[in-house]
């Protein structure tokens, strides 16, 4: 297990540093050993899946090893060790498994980029630090893994830094990553200094204890783990860098932005269930700030005409449900990792399939110079069709097997609490499947809007299918789209797999039966549908905005104001800040250090004159010494 666990992770990060030095020698085979890398930390995921099935459930399925002594000083001491049980297990399978399509994907999608070997060693960069977010056995070993992974998406979506709004991006997101990553680096201090210790086994163990002493720290922690959180998922108030980070290449948005890196917030939850589990304000503000994203990511890709910026609000959304279901409490928390599951087949999906969408149509992203694309590109509309239906909720795909027991479940909360969250967690369905009908209309149906664009922008568009090498990865995650659902939810079969990480399943009672909540879902979803196919299927699509437009649809165009607030907030006050410093260390601490230097050096410019050399000058100079010494004693004597 020991080796096995440690090859894992160092797969591809060796791919990562022979890519990076190993130079131009290996420009025509660096996207192969890219590939090769993580699937074959793919292929011993499996192989350790495999093993902790033939264990009997429970505690036997947790295996926690120790590498080597990190950090020892004083009473502090941190083990480097990973922790292999099913919650970590099954996410190293989603990073490996749908990071392995991504990398291929990548293949052909990259093929003609001059730097595509630097572009497949970030990726696997990528790829071993969240493999050590998620395996490692403290909070500290997560929180190596957890700076990594900030550090390659910002490698990523600045990778083309010869763009402004790439290389603007791509800082963005690394100053936001900062702000929670804050919280989450305060949260392991106080846990140090309240229980002495940051692992994981030995923080659970102690947190009830500290809970009945002094509840108001254990929430304290919980906010800022919820923070750190935040930060990384792309959850209100940081989210704003997430539709951002779009520039970056199409697969940065598939592998980072759908699967893996947006889910680390979710992980951490989940991970520290227990510490949710004894603070009951904590887990309500997880569900809250869930509830509060699902709806502003929703809002957001209504007015998008970016198609990968539709795709980016839809991201913060779904995530959003997830931190909803992570934020229920005890019994559900596997409610959030089969959303988290799902996700990362139909999003995933639907992002390969907006770079298909891409390379046909020369790179341009605006789904207003689209239409007609469903003839010319059968598999990709294929691809995302199903993508579609699942985000969406439609009956047998997945969404409908992962997203309806969270609304369930918020309905099942207590007293007025569960109908505010189970309301706009349904709310949000039906925005979901507005604004993806909207996507898929404006894209696939209508008139063929780009024959006509030769004329405004003089460019040429040929529309084509993508290559095998990338319509292939996209054809595996529709299928998992279809049928991962239902594998994981029948029988509750996810849900009893990882009840030795989070604890036991809990099937929700909402103060109505649950028939009620499936077919008032399917209610709202079908207006949402109806309601895109009226105003947007029905009608031309104009190629250019019409002006004016309603205020609502300012709001969402508008980032519904994340950036003007967080501008407000924090960017100014901060800029004015910066400049208040700059001006009292100016004109305070360096007009006081170089005042007192000037006077000094007047003073002795001054008395410089006296040493001329002239022995009349040094007796007149020792005669009014003197006269000066019998004054003085004159004065004491009378007095």
């Amino acid at each position: 297990m020991l080796g096995a666990s440690v090859l894992l992770i160092a797969l591809p990060l060796a791919g990562a540093i022979v890519l990076l030095v190993g130079g131009r020698l290996l420009d025509r085979v660096g996207h192969l050993i890219g590939c090769a890398t993580v699937l074959a930390s793919f292929v011993l995921g499996v192989l350790i899946f495999i093993r902790l099935i033939g264990e009997p459930s429970g505690a036997d399925q947790v295996h926690t090893v120790q590498v080597y002594t990190w950090m020892q000083s004083a009473g502090l001491n941190i083990d480097f060790g990973l922790l292999v049980d099913p919650l970590s297990i099954t996410f190293v399978l989603l990073i490996t498994g749908v990071g392995s399509l991504i990398h291929i994907y990548s293949i052909g999608y990259m093929a003609h980029d001059a730097d595509r070997r630097k572009f497949f060693a970030y990726l696997n960069l990528f790829v071993a630090a969240m493999l050590l977010l998620v395996l490692g056995s403290s909070f500290v070993t997560l929180y190596a893994g957890w700076e990594g992974v900030g550090l390659a998406s910002y490698l990523l979506i600045g990778f083309w830094s010869d763009r402004p709004s790439a290389a603007t991006a791509a800082k963005k997101a690394f100053i936001m990553n900062r702000v929670g990553d804050v919280g989450l680096a305060l949260a392991i201090f106080l846990m140090f200094k309240e229980l002495g210790t940051v692992s994981y086994d030995g923080v659970f163990s102690q947190i009830d204890r500290l809970a009945e002493q002094s509840p108001g720290t254990v929430t304290v922690i919980a906010l800022l783990l919820l923070l750190g959180a935040c930060g990384k998922s792309g959850q209100v108030p940081l989210q704003a860098w997430l539709p951002d980070a779009m520039e970056g290449p199409t697969p940065v948005s598939a592998l980072i932005h759908a699967a893996t890196m947006v889910t680390a917030g979710v992980y951490l939850i989940a991970r520290s269930s227990p510490i949710y589990d004894v603070t009951a304000d904590g887990s309500l503000v997880v569900a809250i700030i869930g509830t509060v994203t699902l709806l502003v990511g929703c809002i957001g890709g209504c007015a998008k005409d970016d198609i990968k910026k539709v795709l980016a609000y839809s991201t913060v959304s779904q995530i959003g449900y997830m931190f909803l279901a992570v934020g229920l409490g005890a019994g559900v928390y596997a409610l959030g990792i089969l959303l988290l599951l799902c996700h990362g087949f139909f999003k995933a999906g639907l992002f390969l399939g907006a770079g298909s969408v891409m390379h046909a149509m020369n790179d341009d992203v605006d789904m207003r110079r689209y239409g007609g694309l469903a003839r010319r590109l059968p598999i990709t509309f294929g691809t995302m069709a199903c993508g579609y239906l699942a985000i969406i909720g439609f009956p047998l795909f997945d969404g409908f097997y992962a997203k309806d027991p969270i609304i369930e479940a918020a309905f099942a909360a207590e007293g007025v609490t569960g109908w505010l969250l189970g309301s706009a967690a349904l709310i949000g369905a039906g925005i979901t499947a507005f604004y993806m009908t909207r996507l898929m209309i404006m894209t696939f149906f209508g008139e063929p809007r780009w024959k006509q664009l030769k004329s405004t922008d003089g460019r040429e568009y040929h529309p084509h299918e993508a290559p095998p090498v990338m319509t292939i990865p996209m054809i595996i995650l529709a299928v998992g789209s279809v049928g991962a659902g239902a594998f994981f939810a029948i029988n509750d079969r996810l849900a009893n797999w990882l009840a030795p990480s989070v604890g036991p399943y809990e099937e929700p009672h909402p103060p109505f039966p649950a028939i009620v909540v499936t077919i008032a879902t399917l209610a709202v979803v079908a207006v949402g549908v109806f309601i895109a196919y009226w105003f947007i299927g029905r009608r031309p699509v104009p190629v250019t905005a019409p002006m004016p437009v309603p205020a609502i649809v300012t709001l969402a165009r508008a980032d519904v104001g994340g950036n003007a607030i967080n501008e407000t907030l924090f960017a100014r006050p901060g800029i004015w800040l910066s400049r208040a410093s700059v001006y009292a260390d100016a004109k305070g601490v360096d007009g006081l250090v170089n005042g007192s230097a000037a006077a000094l050096g007047g003073l002795s410019g001054r008395w410089r004159h006296w040493q001329n050399g002239y022995v009349r000058s040094y007796a007149l100079s020792m005669f009014a010494g003197t006269l000066v010494v019998v004054l003085m004693l004159l004065l004491v004597r009378s007095a």
